[in-house]
C-alpha cells in the first residue's frame, strides 16, 4: 500500500497510530504502520526512558512524537521560569471551590498529599523540552497537536532529518500549516477523540486536500477498513487514529476505563472544554454535564482548565467514583466492543480496506 507518506516516511502502511503507550507505538511500528508516542503527559526526563525503550523494541521500525504546542494560551508572554505560579494565580478562587464540592458530593477521597504534574505540555514552554528530547532519538516524524507548530521548531526537526506533521480541523488551518513549512496535515473531523472541531471527517477531508500540497491524513471516526477507504477515496493518503488503540492488548488504559469504552456506543461523547478549556471531544458523563450546569462558573481558558482540574482527576482516577472518570474518546468507541492485539487490528485495517476497494471495483460502470 504506497502513498506519498509511505515513501517519505520509510513505512510499509499508511496508518498512524496515537497512543500514550509506548507497547502501543512499538507494536504498530513494528506491524508495518507508524506509532506515535503523545508525549504531553511526560516530563522530558519521563520522555527520555519512554523513548529509549521504543528504540530498544521497535526493531528499527521508524516511530513519531507528538507534542502540544498551542498557537494562543493565557500566560503565553509569561517567562518560563514564573509561568505555573502566575498561572496558578489567574484561577479564581471559586472554580477551586466548584471543583472541590463536585468531588464531595461523589464522595471522591481527599488527595493522598503526592505532588502531581499541574501543568504538563500544554505551553509552548513546557513542549520544547520534550521536542529537544525527542528530536535527540531517531524517531521519522514530530507532530503538533493544536495547530501550526512554530516555524523554528519545523527548522529545528528537518535539520535533524525529521518530518512534521500537524492536526487541522478546517482548511484554513491546514493552510497555515503548509506556510510554516508542515509536511504532512492531519485532517481530523470533529467525530475525533481530544481536541477537534466542529467539521465532520466526510466534509473536511476533500476541502483539505484541494487546499494544500502536501500529503493530508484523514482522522476522526477511522477504525476499520471501510472507514480507511472511504478516507483515501477523497484524496487522503494515509490514515491517522487514535481511539481505536485505547483497548488494545497492549494497551496501558486503567481497567475501568476500559470496560466503559467497551460498552460505550457512539452516543456516548460529547465535545467539552472541562478537561482543558479548549473543545475535546470526551466520553461523557457527570463530569462533562456538571461543567454545563447551571451551577458551572464555566471552564477556563487552557492551560488554566487543566491546571484547575488535574489533582480532581487524579483522585477521580483512584476512587469509585466511575461516574466522573471522563477521558478523551472518539466516536468510534462505538464499535470498539472486543479487545485485540495491536497487530490484529492493524491487519483488520488492511483487510477491511482490501475488502472495500475490491467490492467498489466490481461495480458495474
Amino acid at each position: 500500500m504506497r502513498t506519498r507518506v509511505t515513501d517519505m516516511l520509510g513505512i510499509e502502511l499508511p496508518i498512524f497510530a496515537f497512543s500514550h503507550c509506548r507497547d502501543v507505538v512499538a507494536a504498530v511500528s513494528r506491524a508495518g504502520g507508524m506509532g506515535v508516542l503523545g508525549a504531553l503527559y511526560f516530563t522530558p526526563e519521563e520522555l527520555e526512558m519512554e523513548l529509549k525503550w521504543i528504540d530498544d523494541h521497535v526493531d528499527g521500525k521508524p516511530y513519531g512524537v507528538d507534542v502540544v504546542m498551542p498557537a494562543s494560551y493565557a500566560g503565553a508572554d509569561f517567562a518560563p521560569e514564573e509561568l505555573v505560579g502566575r498561572l496558578q494565580g489567574m484561577i479564581p478562587e471559586g472554580h477551586r471551590a466548584f471543583v472541590d464540592d463536585l468531588l464531595a458530593a461523589h464522595n471522591v477521597p481527599e488527595s493522598s498529599g503526592e505532588a502531581g504534574k499541574v501543568l504538563l505540555g500544554w505551553t509552548d514552554a513546557t513542549a520544547r523540552p520534550q521536542v529537544e528530547v525527542a528530536l535527540r532519538h531517531p524517531i521519522a516524524l514530530l507532530a503538533n497537536a493544536l495547530g501550526p507548530p512554530p516555524a523554528d521548531v519545523v527548522e529545528l526537526a528537518h535539520q535533524h532529518g525529521v518530518k512534521v506533521a500537524a492536526l487541522a480541523s478546517t482548511p484554513r488551518h491546514a493552510v497555515k500549516q503548509v506556510e510554516v513549512g508542515v509536511d504532512i496535515v492531519v485532517a481530523q473531523g470533529t467525530e475525533a477523540g481530544g481536541h477537534t472541531g466542529e467539521i465532520t471527517t466526510m466534509v473536511l477531508i476533500p476541502q483539505v486536500v484541494d487546499a494544500v500540497d502536501v500529503p493530508v491524513l484523514a482522522a476522526g471516526g477511522i477504525g476499520d477498513g471501510r472507514q480507511m477507504a472511504a478516507g483515501m477515496a477523497l484524496g487522503a493518503e494515509g490514515v491517522w487514529t487514535g481511539s481505536i488503540w485505547l483497548t488494545v492488548e497492549e494497551a496501558d488504559t486503567p481497567a475501568m476505563a476500559r470496560q466503559r469504552i467497551l460498552a460505550a456506543t457512539s452516543r456516548d461523547t460529547v465535545r467539552s472544554r472541562s478537561w482543558t478549556g479548549k473543545p475535546a471531544r470526551l466520553l461523557k458523563n457527570e463530569w462533562t454535564d456538571a461543567w454545563e450546569s447551571e451551577d458551572s462558573p464555566g471552564t477556563l481558558p487552557m492551560p488554566l482548565q487543566f491546571m484547575l482540574v488535574s489533582d480532581a482527576l487524579r483522585r477521580i482516577g483512584r476512587s469509585d467514583a466511575s461516574e466522573l472518570a471522563t477521558f478523551p474518546a472518539g466516536q468510534i468507541i462505538g464499535t470498539m466492543n472486543q479487545v485485540k492485539s495491536a497487530k490484529d487490528v492493524v491487519f483488520d485495517l488492511v483487510s477491511g480496506y482490501i475488502e472495500a476497494v475490491e467490492r467498489l471495483g466490481g461495480l458495474e460502470k
